[in-house]
């Protein structure tokens, strides 16, 4: 059995593109996913399941939720593997103790022309980034509700992205590690 979590991006935002907890896991359910378990309400998802192929998965939730609510959010699947090797590579590590201050891009693809110049002048004095591979970490002390660079990140990447703030990430691991 496969371990995975699942990033759905703008769902229950601003009464916008309504996904109850209860109706997602239903959902995975019916995909044949097992140990499914949500982490509050903005897409964040724990499940296992026999399938491979995070594409597939990827491709079959969206057409999934598609059909039962009306519109398509954007979906990541990431391995445990993944999951945790990407946590692991935070190279911000006082966010242990306050994990609000960074933030966790999790890009659809790695970027293949970012436009780091850009990306540096949209940087508040008291921010800095770091991109690795699909990955980029954002330290921001003063949180990302303004932040010019959280903003226009995708842009500037050339991929879409959805963040998580640590507190997120580290919950995220923290049930993804329990399953076996």
């Amino acid at each position: 059995m496969n371990s995975y979590v699942a990033l759905l991006r703008g769902i229950n935002v601003g009464g916008r593109n309504s996904l109850p907890m209860k109706v997602l896991v239903s959902i995975l359910e019916e995909m044949d996913a097992q140990n499914v378990q949500t982490y509050i309400q903005s897409g964040n998802i724990v499940f296992q399941s026999s399938k491979t192929g995070i594409q597939r998965i990827a491709e079959d939730l969206g057409n999934a939720i598609e059909s039962t609510r009306g519109f398509r959010p954007g979906i990541q699947i990431w391995s445990r593997e993944d999951f945790l090797h990407v946590k692991k590579g935070n190279p911000y590590p006082q966010t242990e103790e306050d994990r609000k201050s960074v933030h966790l891009f999790y890009l659809e693809s790695e970027p293949v022309n970012p436009d780091f110049e850009k990306l540096e002048k949209l940087c508040a004095e008291t921010e800095k980034f770091e991109l690795k591979g699909k990955a980029l970490y954002l330290f921001a002390p003063e949180g990302i509700g303004k932040s010019k660079f959280a903003a226009r990140v995708e842009a500037a990447l050339g991929v879409s992205a959805t963040a998580r703030n640590w507190r997120t990430v580290t919950k995220l691991a923290d049930m993804i590690s329990e399953q076996r």
